[in-house]
């Protein structure tokens, strides 16, 4: 690969001030050499360079949170009860086939990259987002779901996910890891719960878990109420208050408080934790979160559209909790636009524009662990970026570059670079009055 030199109006670091006029130097190994002032950006006699005028380059959007496996899902909007929503993705998924679920995650990756996003944290059981991301190289963790709600289920469902994750880790790349999701609280049982979490610690797995996410998931939990509670009770499962659902972690019989207490009673919250939705807490829970080291998925739209109520990011930002951003699956929000949930998180927290930026760019990455490699436009980290030029809908040119990103929809994306890899490059070159040469 050819050195790649980068100009733009302006260039949003995240981890240190915006620079206007600015140039980006990345090596032959796809890392960035070199970012600040056009000037005094340097071009390798072997290097390529790429105007691309009044665009911001800014560091690739990290997506904490989707699943790529239900791209295509668009029309199952959340307009029903959730669980009658989760039964219905269930049955649209049982009538795909493996080869149509790779081309759907496929798909998901390639509009991911089309709105700037470079890194995705996804959960699903297909293993087609990992094949995909495999496939076309690209950047993320993928964690493979396990369910199995009653305590008797154990070995089977334990097996199963065992037997999948072994046969996904000749996928694994140095930018593409594995991870598990034992996926909620009405949907895995106590001991499957514990078996899990200590094997992915053991394994060196990471771990993500849906909970907190909706009301009737804590009514559920705590007071063995609501639709769960009774989908349960026809099943013949014991509620999660049972001895049979028991570990050491927490007393026999006794109900737990709230889905992240009981979690907590079944090891699976720690530093290895990402934590998706998290809307229902209470000051307890955050501060077990806080205790544990998690981080959190916030997924603003998704939690909004299905009426779940809005998380307390706030709460979560003060107790010091790491916090990136997630766009849940088509079937919820319709789209990948994570600049979309930025704002949505902006309004609801009362973010300043570099804070926003910063929630899905370097917190997003500091959520994954992955920050030492990317999330901000730093020399030695990974030449993950984008190029946004905002539409007439956004501030005028001169106005603060990151309000103009934030205002921005993927159809802004201009250039998408992956590790210093042209993933994306909208093709819409015109001559720049101003320099008077063609730019991107």
């Amino acid at each position: 690969m050819r050195p790649l030199r980068l100009r733009a109006r302006w260039a949003i670091p995240v981890d240190r001030p915006v620079i206007p006029d600015a140039a980006i130097l990345i090596g032959a190994d796809g890392r960035i050499e070199e970012i600040g002032p056009d000037a005094t950006i340097p071009l390798p006699p072997d290097g390529e360079s790429i105007d691309l005028g009044s665009a911001i380059l800014m560091p690739g959007l990290v997506n904490v949170h989707t699943h790529l496996e239900l791209t295509g899902f668009h029309d199952l909007t959340p307009d029903r009860p959730f669980r009658e929503w989760i039964l219905e993705i269930r049955e649209r998924k049982e009538r795909r086939s493996e080869a149509e679920f790779l081309e759907a995650a496929l798909s998901g990756i390639r509009d991911c990259w089309a709105g700037g996003v470079t890194t995705v944290a996804d959960t699903g059981d297909s293993g087609a987002a990992l094949r995909a991301l495999a496939e076309l190289e690209g950047s993320g963790i993928v964690y493979q779901e396990v369910f199995g709600p009653h305590p008797g289920q154990l070995e089977e469902s334990f097996a199963g996910l065992a037997s999948r994750v072994d046969a996904l880790r000749p996928l694994l790349r140095p930018r593409l890891r594995l991870g598990v999701s034992p996926h909620a609280p009405y949907t895995v049982s106590g001991p499957l719960y514990a078996r899990v979490a200590a094997w992915a610690r053991a394994e060196r797995l990471p771990m993500a878990v849906h909970v907190a996410e909706s009301r009737a998931e804590s009514d559920f939990v705590a007071r063995d109420t609501g639709p769960f509670a009774e989908a349960w009770s026809r099943r013949g499962i014991p509620p999660v208050s049972d001895a049979s659902h028991h570990s050491s972690a927490g007393p026999v019989g006794s109900a737990p408080s709230s889905p992240v207490e009981w979690l907590d009673r079944h090891g699976v919250l720690g530093p290895d934790t990402l934590v998706i939705h998290a809307i229902q807490l209470s000051a307890a829970d955050i501060a077990i979160l806080a205790a544990r080291g998690v981080a959190v998925a916030h997924c603003p739209i998704s939690n909004a559209r299905h009426g779940h109520g809005d998380a307390p990011l706030e709460a979560l930002r003060a107790a010091g909790i790491r916090i990136g951003l997630g766009t849940d699956s088509v079937a919820s929000v319709g789209s990948l636009d994570l600049m979309a949930e930025a704002r949505a998180a902006r309004r609801l927290a009362g973010l300043s524009a570099l804070e926003t930026v910063s929630l899905a760019t370097l917190d997003g990455a500091r959520a994954l662990g992955l920050e030492a490699d990317i999330g901000s436009l730093t020399p030695g980290k990974w030449a993950d970026l984008a190029a946004i030029r905002p539409g007439t809908g956004a501030p005028d040119s001169d106005s603060d570059p990151l309000e103009r990103v934030l205002a921005s929809a993927p159809g802004d994306t201009q250039l998408t670079v992956l590790g210093g890899r042209m993933v994306y490059r909208r093709e819409t070159a015109a001559l720049d009055p101003a320099r008077g040469r063609s730019v991107v």
